[in-house]
């Protein structure tokens, strides 16, 4: 039997599970506010055309109203700065789209503080335990944040100094980027950068430094609890939107059973 047929054998006999980590897109998905005088994206709008009636009687469909980093998205490089002559998201190559990922689990520590760091003495512990990081592979980064997804306010953590939410330390993404040969970064918050990250020194760090890098960034992910540690393989195709700095994706993982 060949690889594929392998493959398709396994998903379909159950050997193989698909888990969807990828957070129902909706009107009432969490979007990132940014202060005056930046732009902010718009929440995500479904704009009926017909819905078998006198605009097309036998069919139903929309136009979709929504932000390049809407829901679980995908970063590609040229979204910042550091990488503005980079890739875009069409320009990702295919192979890349298809990885494998590895879970460093922080829900603990980000339940007692949500402006908790992951910092680079936590990944090479969990490294001396686990084994290297995957070359050309995602970190996947659980907080537990995936259970305020459902709601705006406690997903954003905000008060009047700014959102609350963990993260990654500036020292720590510039290792993950410079480095380490992974491929990108996935967490189950807004962005990859901590809530506080607006005030550190780069801001946004991983935004800078990974993106600044050519790596990738996946966003409001779900589901990370369901992964084992290593062994997984994660599928990541963004819509290929020419000049896109992002776009929403449906993120599944692969995981032998």
């Amino acid at each position: 039997m060949s690889v594929l047929r392998s493959l398709v054998q396994g998903v379909r006999d159950g050997a193989i599970e698909v888990i969807d980590l990828t957070a129902p897109l909706s009107s009432q998905t969490p979007i990132l506010r940014l202060p005056e005088p930046f732009g902010n994206t718009i929440p995500f709008r479904l704009e009926e055309i017909s819905r078998y009636d006198d605009r097309g009687p036998a069919w139903y469909w929309n136009d979709i109203h929504t932000g390049e980093h809407t829901g679980t998205h995908f970063d590609a490089p040229v979204h910042w700065v550091t990488a503005r002559d980079g890739q875009d998201v069409s320009q990702v190559p295919p192979a890349s789209l298809l990885a494998p990922a590895v879970v460093l689990d922080f829900a603990a520590e980000a339940g007692k503080d949500p402006d908790f760091l992951l910092q680079v003495d936590h990944v090479k512990a969990w490294e001396r335990v686990h084994g290297p990081l995957p070359d050309g592979g995602w970190l996947l980064y659980r907080t537990g944040w995936d259970t305020r997804s459902g709601e705006q306010e406690a997903f954003l953590n905000a008060d009047e100094t700014g959102p609350h939410t963990p993260g990654v330390s500036v020292e720590c993404a510039r290792w993950l980027a410079e480095e380490t040969p992974v491929l990108g970064l996935g967490v189950e918050t807004v962005g990859t950068d901590a809530g506080a990250a607006h005030s550190f020194d780069p801001a946004f760090p991983c935004h800078s430094f990974l993106l600044g890098a050519g790596k990738y960034g996946l966003t409001q992910l779900r589901n990370l609890d369901r992964l084992p540690v290593t062994g997984a393989v994660v599928v990541a195709p963004p819509l290929p939107i020419v000049g896109g700095s992002g776009s929403p994706v449906r993120v599944l993982a692969l995981v032998e059973r």
